[in-house]
């Protein structure tokens, strides 16, 4: 029975610690945001609790960024807890090796991997999106909106005065270029003015510059030009960066902008990196809670625990550029999206299993 006894006796410290340090985390994710959001609401106005909803609201998005560096931190101050109650020695004597205790904490990181992507990463997509519709209702583009569906780029904006309305389709997106489009312009009550349909259309610079142009007004008459100038509050950089926040998107939407994004011909490398992203969260985390392990049984010569946890750190920040500098290869197309995002992770796995190696020679 002693081998069921200490697996739930570690899984429960370790599990302990990462809710620790998770609310640690959290408390300081608090104070650092609602500064900023304080600073968005200063000229406008709204109530004081605006800022503090929208920095709850933010929050679990900001945990889910940086959960590598919880766990590793987590696995950290678990060690210290054992090296400190002398239980190191205690499990040893029982026939309790390094290596099991690494397995042990390993399997459970995983396994709160699965959940995480499974469970925790809707749940703070769909507060993030909640987050970023609140505070764009309380913006300068408000009256503004840019979708991209089954049916190509959808726009919605209104004039600089007010009075009118234009509803814009285009079936195709490249950079920069928009084809097959129709422009619908309302007045303030929703009657039709003109329909513009375009060929193609220059969207470099937020004065589009439209082509082979026919314009239906509603009195009828058509209208046929070379060239036509449209005057937006989009540009292609605008556009291009629709969904830049793609963590406020759970991964079924994710797929479907995916689908919808190649569809309309517009590259989804972004989306499939954030995809694959989260996809590695429960190996990622799996290989940071045994470079952590690893750091903690080979490390014991220090004594120091601020020393140690700064160690950690420096760790962490590596792992953290390794993989930042592979999705920018990634974004770049240098990389498939696949290598981008898997490369990093396959060397930590071989620097992992060198380590496991030799792990039970202390």
């Amino acid at each position: 029975m002693i081998f069921k006894n200490y697996e739930k006796y570690l899984t429960k410290l370790f599990l302990r610690n990462i809710l620790t340090i998770v609310i640690i985390f959290v408390f300081l994710s608090f104070f650092l945001n609602i500064f900023e959001e304080i600073k968005y609401f200063e000229n406008k106005d709204n109530n004081i609790y605006y800022p503090i909803i929208l920095t709850i609201l933010n929050i679990p998005s900001i945990v889910f960024e940086i959960l590598p560096f919880i766990f590793l931190l987590g696995v950290m101050f678990f060690f210290i807890s054992l090296f400190e109650k002398d239980e190191i020695e205690l499990l040893r004597s029982h026939g309790i090796n390094n290596f099991k205790i690494t397995t042990i904490i390993s399997i459970v990181s995983l396994f709160l991997g699965i959940i995480i992507i499974i469970v925790y990463y809707s749940f703070s997509a769909n507060l993030k999106s909640l987050y970023l519709s609140m505070k764009y209702q309380n913006s300068n583009d408000g009256d503004h909106l840019a979708v991209v569906n089954e049916d190509g780029l959808w726009i919605k904006e209104n004039s600089k005065d007010g009075l009118k309305l234009f509803i814009i389709n285009a079936t195709n997106y490249k950079k920069n270029v928009l084809e097959d489009i129709k422009i619908t312009e309302l007045n303030k009550n929703y009657k039709l003015l003109n329909t513009i349909i375009a060929k193609k259309a220059d969207i470099k610079l937020k004065e589009w510059k439209l082509f082979e142009v026919k314009i239906y007004s509603e009195d009828k008459e058509t209208k046929n030009l070379i060239n036509y100038d449209y005057l937006s509050s989009f540009n292609g950089k605008i556009i291009s960066n629709l969904y830049s926040n793609l963590n406020s998107l759970n991964i079924f939407q994710l797929i479907k902008l995916e689908e919808n994004y190649e569809s309309i011909g517009y590259s989804a490398t972004e989306v499939k990196l954030h995809l694959n992203k989260i996809y590695s969260i429960p190996f990622y985390l799996t290989l940071t809670t045994i470079i952590g392990a690893l750091l903690m049984f080979k490390l014991t010569f220090i004594k120091s625990k601020f020393f140690l946890v700064v160690i950690g750190v420096l760790v962490s920040v590596v792992f953290y550029y390794i993989n930042y500098f592979s999705i920018l290869f990634g974004k770049n197309e240098t990389f498939p999206v696949l290598v981008s995002i898997w490369l990093p992770q396959v060397l930590i796995f071989l620097i992992c299993g060198l380590g496991l190696t030799k792990l039970n020679e202390n």
